[in-house]
């Protein structure tokens, strides 16, 4: 049975009202920075409490734990993405391009929800849940997803002949996804010397898509 606190948060989650969810948004900005921090593993939802000035009961009004609210954040962004490799991968366009959107996609993403998705490719799956959690098994069906968006992006462009047939599109394609992901051990660099998010991406595209693209001689 759910508790009272419990009650009034799925209520209030509901109604959705505007204080709420900027509320809400301040406690994701403030764990994300917690999170980066000290780890998924070293935090607590006391120290998100800390870090907004607050005490952890507070919280319980809009979070339930620092599970929850992780999760919540990392599925709603790996959900959108999945579904954006989706819609790039049936586009009408030629494979070169459909990557170039694909791979600008994912770093304006993983900008936007900072850091926890960084956090999340630095932790791995199973480091953030039992493995077997209703949780786990969802990121797992939606990391196959966009994989295969990938790979099906990467293989149009090997069957038309406007993407050099390097390696098999699979190896080609979890290339491409590592590349993407290992921005988590650099990415917004302490001294601010980096570009933004959209400008990695540019340069990621032109960079892998040229290598890959068949142009005529």
């Amino acid at each position: 049975m759910a508790s009272g606190i419990g009650r009034r948060r799925a209520a209030a989650l509901a109604d959705s009202s505007a204080s709420y969810t900027e509320r809400r948004r301040e406690i994701r900005d403030a764990a994300a920075q917690v999170f980066r921090a000290k780890g998924y593993g070293g935090t607590s939802l006391g120290d998100i409490a800390e870090a907004l000035g607050t005490d952890r009961a507070s919280l319980y009004y809009y979070v339930a734990s620092k599970e929850d609210l992780f999760q919540e954040v990392v599925r709603d962004a790996a959900e959108a993405n999945v579904r954006r490799a989706e819609e790039i991968r049936d586009l009408d366009d030629a494979a070169p391009h459909k990557l170039e959107l694909l791979i600008a996609s994912v770093m304006a993403s993983y900008a936007e929800y900072y850091p926890y998705l960084f956090v999340y490719i630095q932790e791995e799956l199973n480091r953030l849940g039992d493995g077997k959690s209703g949780w786990a098994r969802e990121m797992r069906k939606i990391n196959r997803r966009f994989d295969d968006a990938v790979i099906g992006i990467v293989q149009s462009g090997m069957d038309d002949g406007s993407i050099r047939a390097v390696s098999p599109a699979r190896v080609v394609a979890y290339g491409i996804i590592g590349m993407l992901n290992w921005t988590h051990r650099w990415y917004r660099d302490k001294d601010g010397t980096l570009p933004d998010a959209g400008a990695i991406g540019a340069a990621f595209a032109d960079t892998l898509v040229n290598g890959l693209r068949n142009n005529p001689a």
